[in-house]
């Protein structure tokens, strides 16, 4: 019940959002505000903070809109931010190897001899079910939202309020959740649940791991398998997110990003990422998330005074 209303409230929360940005004036990406021609040096950064900031729960599409816009570059763009996550998930199924060939060797030979309360099983159909609903409401803002790129939800002061609003939920989860179940513990209806979860991050500032953390928490998990879980759950929906934004490079001959770049934020985030997972794992084994909330608090503040001072604009 405390993950449901969560979720029902992030919702509502997240369509007023909507209409908020709606209402603000939204100051026009000029030439020079959008990063017209990558290097090397700047990829590589790039893919440090795609690396650092996908896993830990503070928004990795947040960072890779306001750090090069920040420092004077532009805003690279969604598709080398979707393309570049690729290296991330090279990073969950090198880290996680053991656990993934365990789930899926589990569940090929459950399905042989008929055993479906297995817990490979169970895991692996609760992966399955709970990329459903990220992909879903992802396809369904492709056909009827074609320039959600450019739309209020990718705004400035959205992505502020958005960290704010997680930073909030995280919490509350943090003070209320039981975190008494572990990993061997989990089933098809937390797989289900925590996609529930995942489909909010494709509001721009959620967060995919602060998303799924939280709901984790809220689900009474242990904080370690909360972010474990979280990090598996996300391999169908990045991977697939990815590839298709990689094919829209492939497209437009890689655009004004380059071949090169591309893949030197590649490595770059499978770098990264995986210093962000070890660590992110062993840190929740004993410590709690509350310097993600005050973290994402000052980010999100700090946005919004940054505007309100003419430092930074709403684009």
């Amino acid at each position: 019940m405390k993950f449901l209303f969560a979720v029902i409230v992030s919702a509502l929360i997240f369509i007023s959002l909507d209409k908020v940005g709606q209402s603000l004036p939204l100051d026009p990406v000029s030439t020079s505000e959008q990063l017209s021609q990558m290097n090397i040096f700047q990829a590589v950064i790039l893919g440090m903070v795609q690396g650092l900031t996908e896993f830990l729960p503070i928004s990795s599409t947040a960072h890779l809109k306001i750090v090069p816009v920040a420092l004077g570059w532009g805003d690279p763009g969604v598709a080398f931010t979707a393309v570049i996550q690729l290296g991330s998930i090279f990073s969950v199924v090198w880290y996680f190897w053991q656990d993934l060939t365990k789930i899926v060797i589990g569940a090929y030979k459950s399905i042989v001899t008929s055993d479906y309360q297995s817990p490979d099983f169970r895991m692996a159909v609760g992966i399955a079910l709970g990329s459903i609903p990220i992909i879903f409401f992802g396809l369904l803002i492709k056909i009827f939202i074609p320039d959600f790129d450019n739309s209020a939800l990718r705004s400035t002061v959205a992505i502020a309020i958005a960290s704010i609003v997680m930073a909030l939920l995280l919490g509350i989860a943090e003070k209320i959740g039981s975190r008494k179940r572990n990993f061997e513990q989990l089933d098809i209806k937390d797989g289900i649940l925590m996609g529930l979860a995942q489909a909010l991050a494709l509001v721009p500032g959620v967060s995919r791991s602060g998303s799924t953390i939280t709901g984790g928490l809220f689900m009474g998990l242990e904080r370690a398998t909360a972010a474990k879980f979280s990090f598996l759950l996300g391999l169908p929906a990045i991977t697939l997110a990815g590839l298709v934004e990689l094919k829209t490079l492939l497209d437009e001959g890689f655009g004004g990003v380059g071949l090169v770049p591309t893949i030197a934020g590649i490595i770059s985030a499978i770098i990264f990422s995986y210093i962000a997972i070890a660590w992110l794992i062993k840190y929740l084994q004993t410590q709690d998330t509350w310097i993600f909330v005050w973290y994402r608090l000052a980010f999100g503040v700090l946005i919004l005074v940054a505007i309100a001072g003419g430092v930074m604009q709403n684009n």
